[in-house]
């Protein structure tokens, strides 16, 4: 079962990785033809290459319409995605302070405390999105720019929240299965390069 969620954990962070690259080339590609759409509208370019100017404008330099829309959508996936692994390999920022003085034992209750309230608003999220998503299917709401459906963008949301919420509720399970036998099953900090 372990390695079957650090596969899935593993799975939706390189989708996740994809998702954010495609971001990161589309929101530089906006910006660049806006810088250039700006240029060619500009009167240096009107008064020293007037047909230059005009051609390009014409293939229709500019920023990527619908960008806004695309990031928004795109970036929400990408944070579901990366959830499993952070939570497979306790990646999530911490305190360690408060902790460090602590009994291992007292330790140990609050890190399975933790997990299962984390595993359990995992579940209640990836429920929201599903209530959301169906609204927004009924309503047939569309973007503004790129007119599509905005329940798109909740799908795949929702992907990645139910995939956070499997290996939330499987670590959850982990961490009271470890608490009340005294073993350790996933080591804290797996994979992480702390």
């Amino acid at each position: 079962m372990k390695s079957m969620m650090l596969g899935l954990s593993r799975f939706m962070s390189v989708l996740g990785g994809l998702v954010l690259s495609f971001l990161i080339l589309l929101t530089c590609t906006s910006i660049a033809g806006r810088l250039l759409n700006g240029f060619f509208h500009g009167d240096f370019m009107t008064a020293i290459a007037p047909g230059l100017s005009d051609w390009m404008l014409n293939l229709g330099v500019g920023p990527v319409t619908g960008d806004f829309e695309l990031v928004e959508a795109g970036v929400a996936f990408a944070i579901f995605a990366f959830i499993p692994l952070c939570q497979m390999t306790a990646g999530h920022a911490s305190v360690d302070i408060f902790v460090s003085f602590m009994p291992e034992r007292l330790v140990g209750f609050l890190r399975m405390v933790t997990e299962v309230v984390f595993g359990l608003v995992l579940v209640v999220i990836a429920v929201q999105l599903c209530s959301g998503m169906l609204d927004k299917i009924d309503n047939r709401e569309t973007s503004f720019l790129l007119a599509y459906p905005v329940w798109w963008a909740y799908a795949l949301s929702l992907f990645g929240a139910v995939a956070a919420a499997i290996v939330g509720v499987y670590m959850g399970a982990v961490r009271v299965y470890e608490f009340f036998t005294h073993t350790t099953i996933i080591p804290e900090g797996t994979e992480a390069g702390h």
